[in-house]
């Protein structure tokens, strides 16, 4: 049992909506040093988790936050959803956006200093965006948009940052340099990342968590069929090889698999 401090304690945790039971029975730490992939089917309850954790769904159980994950008593986490909430037609620009995402620690009624926007400079250049500062969101594609909101969601140097498929809407390139940039910052803060692409993430990611209504806890980054069954964790296996191809077991909850 690890001698760690959890910076999250999720306990008997459960989400319904309606009659549905998206989670259920879920116990689960965050360590101030995890970097998870949390994987699972379609419909499995990966994104509603992560949502719980955020506060974002109504939920039964307990979730804890150590008071280091705290700043104004409330739980600071950098956050990167699947679909952005900025409309696109107001009128802001790439730097604003970015800068925004200090509110947490200035506050709304606070303006900005010298070295609020030098943060904002440097974390554009990191992700090569320098050029792109003053420019309209609305201008943006989607990849490029997706860039931007990790930009927010990290500028505030939170303990613990939480991001949703972040790799939907980028291309091959910078997916590469998204990866590279999260290990960089997971020796600075925990990370928790939903993804489907299991192949890819587990050569990222220090730890695995399976969702499917359930959550099993994984501590390596390497990951088996065997432990998928005992998860009852029914996603996409790939192979690499001469000829690639993608293998898809069966599991109970399917009705396709037993036709």
């Amino acid at each position: 049992m690890s001698s760690r401090e959890p910076i999250i304690t999720i306990s008997n945790l459960a989400v319904r909506y309606d009659k549905v039971t998206a989670l259920e029975h879920v116990s689960l730490d965050i360590y101030n040093d995890d970097f998870i992939g949390i994987i699972g089917p379609n419909g499995g309850g990966k994104s509603t988790l992560v949502k719980a954790i955020m506060g974002i769904v109504p939920y039964s159980g307990k979730i804890e936050y150590n008071a280091t994950l705290l700043r104004h008593n409330k739980p600071h986490i950098g956050y990167l959803p699947q679909i952005s909430s900025f409309d696109k037609a107001f009128p802001i620009s790439v730097g604003e956006v970015v800068m925004s995402g200090l509110q947490a620690e200035r506050g709304v009624l606070l303006g900005y200093g010298k070295s609020e926007r030098r943060r904002v400079d440097e974390i554009l250049e990191r992700v090569r965006l320098t050029e792109l500062k003053k420019r309209s969101i609305g201008e943006l594609s989607g990849g490029q948009l997706q860039r931007v909101m990790l930009c927010r969601a990290i500028i505030s140097n939170p303990k613990l940052l939480v991001l949703d498929e972040p790799a939907n809407f980028v291309d091959n390139r910078f997916e590469n340099e998204l990866y590279n940039l999260l290990q960089e910052l997971s020796n600075d803060m925990a990370i928790v990342m939903v993804s489907h692409d299991i192949g890819t993430i587990s050569s990222v990611v220090r730890n695995i968590v399976c969702v499917n209504r359930h959550v099993h806890r994984h501590d390596s980054n390497i990951i088996t069929e065997e432990q998928l069954r005992n998860y009852n964790c029914p996603i996409q296996l790939i192979s690499h090889g001469d000829i690639p191809h993608t293998i898809l077991g069966e599991h109970q909850d399917c009705p396709h698999c037993h036709e």
